[in-house]
């Protein structure tokens, strides 16, 4: 048998990467000894058919190709320095539509505080955009280096950008999440002087949580801190969806998920909503509201499986 692409997966195509190559950081983004201090870089590709919903707006396309690369930076706690932008289209797309991508990017990069440096354009069948971002820091903030009896913590609600991907009004908060996301920058500078670790939801709070373990550690999840409101699973049970699926599995919500002391907690001058607790249970794990434990399955968004 000849295996395909499709048969393992992202994320074991990027550890054949990583294993062939001792120059790359196996964390959010490429860190690189700079000037006495560290660049930070990333890239992202946003491909129209997989990661722009239908009725995603052109503007909102270019701010989200700034936005997913930005919140790599906000992970590491990176200052940001610089934006580079590429991008293909279809020959017959409309100048007007172009000019609304490039608004978008360009807004973005504004709101971010990372100017928009250079870059490159090609032809494609669809809307390409692939956009590299690059920061600096003295501290990066890597995504394992918690300890024991941390707490888990996200700097705000997920799963309201899954529940949205699956809504077709336009004046809702779960929408405005799945088409106009935003990194948390500013948190990600302010976490580099509490945080144990830190990394980014993009493919889902499970994935995330299976992609940041290491050996002998564990993760243990309250549903009931999770913020999960009536309303939520109401709309989630009314379109025959499992509102913890959503809210665990599917990702894009770009809030950050890290880790901290009981301690530093109190100090933390920012708004956040804990989850649970590192463990040395070796296992990632949820205690329901009625009281029951589950493994929780290491699934969420995941490029290149066949659907």
């Amino acid at each position: 048998m000849t295996l395909k692409v499709s048969d393992i997966g992202e994320k074991e195509l990027i550890k054949y990467i990583i294993s062939h190559s001792s120059t790359i950081t196996p964390d959010d983004t490429a860190i690189t000894s700079f000037q006495n201090t560290n660049l930070i870089s990333t890239c992202d590709m946003l491909i129209q058919s997989r990661h722009f919903p239908d009725n995603m707006s052109y503007f909102d396309m270019g701010f989200k190709a700034v936005t997913v690369n930005v919140s790599d930076l906000a992970a590491m706690g990176a200052e940001p320095l610089g934006f580079l932008l590429a991008i293909a289209l279809p020959k017959d797309l409309k100048i007007s539509h172009f000019k609304q991508i490039i608004d978008g990017v360009t807004q973005a990069c504004n709101y971010y505080g990372i100017p928009l440096i250079g870059g490159d354009t090609n032809e494609a069948s669809e809307i390409i955009i692939t956009g590299t971002a690059m920061g600096l820091t003295d501290r990066p903030l890597m995504k394992d280096t918690y300890n024991k009896g941390d707490l888990i913590v996200v700097t705000g609600p997920i799963g309201h950008a899954a529940l949205g991907f699956e809504l077709d009004v336009l004046d809702n908060v779960y929408v405005k999440k799945a088409l106009k996301p935003e990194a948390r920058i500013r948190e990600g500078l302010i976490l580099r002087d509490y945080a144990t670790s830190a990394t980014d939801i993009t493919d889902g709070l499970a994935s995330e949580l299976y992609t940041i373990k290491k050996d002998g550690f564990g993760f243990m999840i309250h549903e009931e801190m999770l913020g999960i409101t009536d309303e939520y699973k109401s709309i989630s049970e009314g379109r025959g969806l499992d509102y913890l699926d959503l809210a665990l599995h599917v990702g894009e919500d770009f809030e950050l998920l890290f880790t901290i002391s009981r301690e530093n907690l109190e100090k933390l001058p920012i708004d956040c909503m804990v989850i649970g607790e590192v463990t040395d249970s070796d296992v990632v794990e949820l205690t329901l509201e009625n009281g029951f434990v589950e493994r929780i399955r290491n699934e969420g968004y995941e490029h290149y499986v066949s659907e």
